[in-house]
């Protein structure tokens, strides 16, 4: 759900390694992210995004991080599947939703997803995003406010630098920036590359203030050593309206891979309005 290519790489190997190393992923073989009998293209301003759809009940919409795909849930969708309706999507210029244009933002993103719950005749849904997707969660719910009951937002950040990413990542990112800016891209993948680390070099550029328009309940998560700061997850939490606090112990990044089980529980409990006065103090979620 960060921001630099190699870490992107990092990420998707996790993801996989540790799906192959459960149980549950062991004894099915669903492709997520490559499964025709789920997926469907859908024309959404100006590109064709892909996505699948499994289970049946309330719609659950998943967004995943830069680099990677709807395969970095695969340790979420069968959980919320036996209950949700779940939509997994290729975010634009990611997975299957290959996108030539020059630009893009996260403003962007979010429009298009609020097209597709449209064009799937969705009105409104809950969000689950990781790092980036969690970012797409935020903006979506500010651009969107009608199509969020609750969202799920972890490893998100507001700005890039160097107090909303780990200060070694930040620096890494500004190194890379400084090799490449300059060197002629010729081929698709590589302008593609470049225009989603661009993404996060660059964006988002969200004032503290503009998240009071967020006026869904929201689940703001991190892990305790995450590439995300833990202030400044807590800036996020404290200027949402109807926001709680999870601060993952022991986790990184990837809070939903490395924690699955407590992660896919958790969620769903805040989904379904489980939570108990043990969950929260002061309005903040804490385990």
């Amino acid at each position: 759900m960060k921001k630099l290519l190699l870490l992107f790489a990092f990420i998707q190997i996790v993801a996989f390694i540790g799906c192959k190393e459960q149980p549950c992923c062991q004894q099915q073989s669903i492709p997520y992210g490559n499964n025709p009998a789920a997926g469907k293209y859908y024309n959404i301003r100006g590109i064709k995004m892909y996505c699948e759809v499994y289970g049946k009940g309330d719609p659950v919409l998943l967004i995943h991080g830069n680099g990677g795909s709807m395969a970095a849930f695969s340790k979420t969708i069968p959980y919320f599947s036996k209950k949700y309706q779940v939509i997994a999507v290729d975010s634009r210029a990611h997975g299957k939703s290959t996108d030539g244009k020059d630009s893009l933002s996260f403003e962007m993103m979010a429009d298009d997803f609020n097209v597709l719950l449209d064009s799937m005749h969705i009105k409104k849904t809950y969000v689950i995003g990781w790092s980036d997707g969690g970012i797409n969660a935020l903006v979506l719910a500010m651009r969107h406010p009608d199509k969020v009951i609750k969202l799920a937002s972890t490893g998100a950040n507001l700005w890039p630098d160097s107090t909303a990413l780990d200060p070694a990542l930040w620096k890494d990112m500004q190194k890379q920036y400084a090799e490449k800016k300059n060197i002629k891209l010729t081929t698709a993948k590589e302008k593609n590359d470049w225009k989603i680390f661009l993404l996060d070099y660059q964006q988002p550029n969200i004032k503290l203030g503009a998240l009071h328009a967020i006026n869904c309940p929201s689940l703001i998560i991190c892990g305790d050593h995450d590439l995300i700061p833990v202030p400044h997850t807590v800036l996020i939490y404290q200027n949402i309206p109807k926001a709680y606090l999870w601060v993952v112990p022991d986790s990184g990044h990837p809070t939903l891979i490395e924690h699955a089980d407590d992660f896919n529980k958790k969620v769903d409990d805040f989904f379904t309005d489980k939570f108990t006065a043990g969950y929260k103090a002061d309005n903040a979620v804490f385990f």
